[in-house]
């Protein structure tokens, strides 16, 4: 992404209704598939951005070593100010990591992106992930819904539930599953991308008037309520999916 949108990101991603719920479904999906099998190895953030939820992680998982690795030195540096992790600049097509190396490995918005190959991304995860470890992927819902967003953060696909479970499966994953999220305010998402912001240059990312986000944290709260629990969202804006490699 361009540099302002790091820095953008860097500035909300603690505070802003979107990525605190991101990150609480993120947490909620590895814990309904996470197993004591490699329990004791590192944890990823392929993609992490400026380390917000590497951060999260920390406090959520204490004692786990944790690993930070994005493709940005821009986003590393600001990462690396937070000091919760280890962090490098790297590729999620070429992780500088061993085989089966991994306990976990969480990724946020990343295959999406028009510089990644999806598959060889996957296939690098599997390959570092031990066995009985788990893999946590978000990725942005519908390729009907690009717009002027998906533009600024350099988008190339958004995704089905369908089709994210067949590309975790082609690469050799098990016990997957899949839901939609931000389903709640879906309906507000569509009018915005759609119809209100199709000149636009810049994301999405903004920090709402305190009344806002205090609605739409809610929103999220109760939507990482129910996927905690099991329940499958039918639709929604983000695609969320957990998935094991076989031991």
């Amino acid at each position: 992404m361009d540099r302002a949108e790091y820095l953008k990101m860097d500035d909300v991603e603690e505070r802003m209704w979107w990525y605190r719920g991101c990150h609480a479904n993120l947490l909620a999906f590895y814990r309904r598939q996470a197993t004591p099998a490699a329990a004791s190895l590192p944890l990823l953030d392929a993609g992490c951005g400026t380390g917000g939820f590497l951060r999260k992680l920390g406090a959520a998982l204490p004692g786990n070593l944790l690993v930070g690795l994005d493709i940005e030195p821009i986003a590393i540096g600001l990462a690396r100010q937070k000091g919760t992790a280890s962090v490098c600049v790297g590729s999620i097509e070429r992780l500088p990591f061993a085989s089966n190396s991994l306990a976990a490995v969480f990724s946020a918005d990343v295959l999406y992106h028009r510089g990644v190959d999806e598959r060889q991304a996957v296939a690098e995860l599997h390959r570092c992930i031990a066995p009985g470890g788990v893999l946590v992927l978000n990725l942005p819902a519908y390729d009907w819904l690009m717009s002027a967003h998906d533009r600024a953060v350099h988008s190339a696909r958004r995704y089905t539930r369908t089709r994210l479970d067949a590309l975790l499966r082609e690469a050799g994953f098990a016990r997957i599953t899949t839901s939609y999220w931000n389903t709640l305010l879906f309906p507000l998402m569509v009018l915005r991308r759609k119809l209100f912001t199709t000149n636009r240059t810049t994301s999405d990312v903004m920090i709402y008037p305190a009344p806002i986000e205090a609605l739409f944290r809610a929103a999220m709260r109760l939507e990482t309520w129910a996927l905690a629990r099991g329940w499958r969202l039918p639709f929604g804006g983000s695609v969320i999916a957990a998935a094991v490699k076989h031991g």
